[in-house]
C-alpha cells in the first residue's frame, strides 16, 4: 500500500505527539529491533522510532519498514515514522486523495 502525500501529512499529523517507542541501538538493525518494532506496529499501527546516531538514517528507516512490511512516512532528523495498518479494526481512517 503506497501512500501519497496527502495520506502522509495525515500521518505525520497524527505522529506529532508520539514519542518513540522502539531505540535503535548501536547494533543496528538487528533480528530482536525487527522483531521489537513488528510487534510494536502491530500494537499501535503508528509509531516513532529512534534511530542510530550514525550516517545513513534514511537507509536505516527504509531497512526497517521493509523488513516489517511497513510503509515509511517521513525521516525527521534521527527519528523515523512507521505506518502499517489493521486490516480489522484500524484507528486511523486515510483521506482518499
Amino acid at each position: 500500500m503506497a501512500l501519497n502525500s496527502h495520506q502522509r501529512q495525515f500521518l505525520k499529523a497524527q505522529a506529532h505527539s508520539l514519542n518513540p517507542l522502539v531505540l535503535l541501538g548501536n547494533e543496528g538493525l538487528s533480528a530482536n529491533v525487527i522483531k521489537e518494532i513488528d510487534s510494536t506496529i502491530e500494537h499501535h499501527e503508528l509509531i516513532k522510532i529512534r534511530l542510530n546516531a550514525g550516517e545513513g538514517r534514511k537507509e536505516q528507516a527504509k531497512e526497517a519498514a521493509e523488513a516489517t512490511h511497513c510503509e515509511l512516512v517521513d525521516v525527521i532528523g534521527r527519528v523515523a515514522i512507521l505506518f502499517r495498518q489493521k486490516k480489522e479494526g484500524s484507528r486511523f481512517i486515510l483521506p482518499k486523495k
